[in-house]
């Protein structure tokens, strides 16, 4: 083998990991888990509610509930916590179940059962973890899967609902963030074995079902990633066998997804929530762009990193042209990578950013977590880019930034607006009967009467 192909092959590979970086990032996730288990838990708005009793139901062996089952579990949940149950609908043949998405408590009741719940949304955390450090230290080189890492684990967004674990917000992100890193690490790998890159990218393809499982919304994410590899097949080197296996495993699992709505809501395409209850709309463009940037800002500051990554990548694009073949080629590639982050970013924060709801829930001067919360999805696309930046410039300011970053997280966490949304224990009146709100008490009685 000629030294100039030796060469070649080795600026393609991966360099070895070397421990600093290995246990930096390690101790981000650390810093992470310990920020969020000393601080104790809170139910802070009927979605925690929601899902609170769509766990413990799962636990029990039921996804939906009689009346009797109901009233019990308000009945336990009240003793137990405070606050029973909310925004859970009455369906035409009596039975119960909630308007939110069931798939959370399928991968957080395992946690419930050994009476760890609150460790659910860290040990996905970890899974995000593991992909970002594979995926951005396939593309950066040294450092940069620990950049990536550091800048997930310790924003305020991301400690902010790792400490919810009754809400899935940041299960679905991290799904979705260690799809991003295993496929991101699956493209570039080309000399890695066919059989590890597909079972690799099988694994990424996994995990962005499970977020949609979690988060039906999370679908335009996935769409994005299936288009990627389709247009990315051959500069990609991938083969006949991967994207059929990729396809494979998201029909196979869509079609899952369909049928547990056919079985539970009545319909393929049907949810928990009433007709037109969630809406979209280009009506809510305007006020959502003049609200949302500094309440996103205050809880990811990173989006100014990798809002910066972006204009870097395209100058030095435009730059690269008059320079060696090698350094186009770096350009090219970095463009291309940002490029499918940034759709997958766009994908979520476009969509919501035309969601009707939040027009009114964003007045005010406070941060209201429970609004950024939609848009935590493309969390882990932002890291991956945000790093970019930071390995371009001198390790030690890099390292800095870090450090500057993490304690605005650290800041945005301890915020008295991320712990404060409804008053524990006083639960506004959102369980849907008949497409009617009505309060607990009138429903505890109502579901009392017909158990008998």
């Amino acid at each position: 083998m000629s030294e100039r192909v030796a060469a070649q092959r080795s600026s393609m590979s991966s360099p070895r990991v070397i421990q600093g970086e290995l246990w930096v990032a390690l101790g981000a996730f650390a810093v992470m888990c310990v920020v969020v288990l000393t601080r104790s838990p809170q139910l802070l708005e009927p979605d925690d509610y929601a899902y609170r009793a769509s766990i413990v139901a799962l636990s029990q062996g039921h996804v939906l509930l009689t009346n009797a089952q109901y009233l019990a579990l308000q009945i336990q949940l009240s003793v137990h916590g405070g606050g029973g149950i909310a925004q859970w609908t009455h369906l035409a043949d009596g039975k119960w179940i909630s308007q939110k998405n069931p798939g959370y408590p399928f991968f957080a009741v395992t946690f419930q059962f050994l009476h760890a719940l609150r460790w659910t949304p860290l040990f996905y955390g970890a899974l995000a973890s593991g992909g970002l450090f594979y995926g951005a230290r396939r593309w950066l080189g040294r450092w940069g899967g620990t950049y990536a890492v550091v800048l997930y684990c310790l924003s305020g967004a991301a400690l902010s609902f790792a400490w919810r674990s009754t809400m899935p917000t940041f299960t679905d992100a991290s799904l979705i963030g260690a799809a991003a890193g295993l496929l991101l690490g699956v493209l570039l790998s080309k000399e890695d074995s066919s059989a590890r890159r597909l079972a690799l990218g099988a694994l990424a393809f996994l995990a962005l079902d499970g977020a949609v499982l979690t988060r039906y919304s999370d679908v335009t994410v996935l769409i994005v990633a299936l288009v990627a590899v389709i247009v990315l097949y051959s500069a990609c080197s991938l083969t006949r066998a991967m994207i059929l296996t990729w396809l494979g495993v998201v029909l196979l699992f869509g079609a899952g997804d369909l049928e547990i709505n056919r079985l539970l809501y009545g319909g393929f395409f049907k949810t928990g929530y009433a007709s037109g209850l969630i809406t979209f709309g280009t009506s809510a463009i305007i006020p959502n762009v003049e609200r949302m940037p500094s309440r996103l800002i205050e809880s990811i500051p990173m989006t100014l990193l990798a809002l910066g990554s972006l204009v870097w990548i395209v100058v030095r694009l435009v730059q690269s042209r008059l320079l060696d073949t090698h350094a186009l080629s770096r350009a090219r590639r970095d463009a291309t990578v940002a490029l499918v982050l940034t759709l997958g970013w766009l994908s979520v924060w476009g969509l919501y950013v035309m969601y009707t709801w939040t027009v009114g829930q964003a007045v005010g001067s406070s941060n209201p977590v429970h609004v950024v919360r939609f848009y935590l999805p493309a969390l882990g696309l932002i890291a991956l880019l945000a790093a970019w930046i930071l390995k371009q410039l001198p390790r030690w300011f890099a390292l800095a930034l870090l450090v500057a970053l993490s304690a605005l997280g650290m800041w945005s966490f301890e915020s008295p607006s991320n712990h404060v949304i409804f008053s524990q224990g006083s639960l506004p009146p959102v369980v849907t009967q008949g497409g009617v709100a009505v309060s607990q008490s009138s429903l505890a009685r109502a579901a009392e009467k017909k158990s008998y």
